[in-house]
């Protein structure tokens, strides 16, 4: 198992946990068993497993010797993902905490180490395809209670978000909205032109797939709200999943039934809907209408 050499510490917890957890299986021991071997409770055990908690040292040691992984390489690269993963690197997004809540937070820690994101949005354009007037149109009227200067951070910290778009290894984006949100008048007509156009040039980015689901497909294209799949791996299976309430908070669901099924419901969210180019089309329709 190789350790890249940048990894950061959400991605070293989750990769150790999911090494801990295979070791686990292969043992035949279920999170209560090993949690009396270790003098933990089982909960801790599991919030290790799933990268939501570091190891300690002394945890690892007591891993290793209860899974019986011997000293070589294999156990050096763990021993490396445990270290790594107690690192405290402040995130960039740490400077706005007193606009961020913690879900949020865990959202954007997930995007920022995720190398797919597919997203599924009703009404809205996804943030991080946004543009400034439409953001800041959008923040200022869901967030009533916020002032200008937390709006303001509000709408950095999604502008900042996009710049996974733009890194060198970027974010591999899948998103499906609805005609709706193209239709809906954010901000009023000269923002909204503005917002289409820009999706029309980011559709053109080779790690972006943008589909539209037209007013047509009826029920095939309905959904009751918006989430969004990440996956550490390119071709890999979802690892993590956020559902956005009516008030614009996130809530992580990892089970993985959970997980099945909204990756169930966003490929059939995508099948019906545009094809790239169909949808490139319809945007830049819509747009020349306003």
């Amino acid at each position: 198992m190789a350790v890249v050499s940048n990894v950061s510490p959400l991605t070293a917890r989750r990769r150790l946990g999911a090494e801990l957890r295979k070791l686990r299986d292969r043992a035949a021991l279920t999170t209560e068993e090993v949690g009396a071997e270790l003098g933990c409770h089982n909960s801790k055990v599991s919030r290790i497993e799933l990268g939501k908690r570091a190891c300690t040292p002394k945890d690892f040691d007591g891993f290793m010797e209860l899974y019986e992984v011997e000293e070589g390489e294999f156990r050096d690269a763990l021993a490396e993902l445990m270290r790594r993963g107690r690192q405290r690197v402040p995130p960039w997004w740490h400077t706005y905490n007193d606009v961020i809540s913690a879900n949020y937070s865990e959202f954007l820690a997930y995007e920022a180490e995720a190398a797919r994101c597919s997203e599924h949005q009703t009404l809205l354009i996804p943030g991080l395809l946004q543009t400034e007037g439409y953001a800041n149109a959008v923040t200022a009227g869901g967030y009533v209670a916020l002032g200008p200067d937390q709006v303001e951070s509000l709408v950095e910290v999604r502008m900042r978000r996009q710049e996974r778009l733009r890194e060198k290894d970027p974010l591999h984006l899948q998103v499906v909205i609805t005609e709706a949100a193209l239709r809906l008048q954010v901000g009023g007509p000269a923002v909204m032109k503005a917002q289409l156009r820009k999706l029309a040039e980011v559709a053109e980015l080779p790690h972006v797939d943008l589909r539209v689901i037209p007013f047509e497909a009826g029920e095939k294209g309905a959904s009751t709200g918006a989430f969004s799949l990440f996956a550490t791996e390119k071709n890999g299976d979802v690892e993590a999943a956020f559902t956005e309430a009516a008030d614009a908070t996130t809530s992580l669901r990892d089970d993985p039934a959970v997980l099945r099924r909204l990756n169930r419901m966003f490929r059939n969210l995508s099948a019906a809907a545009f094809t790239p180019e169909a949808t490139l089309e319809l945007v830049q329709r819509i747009e020349s209408e306003l």
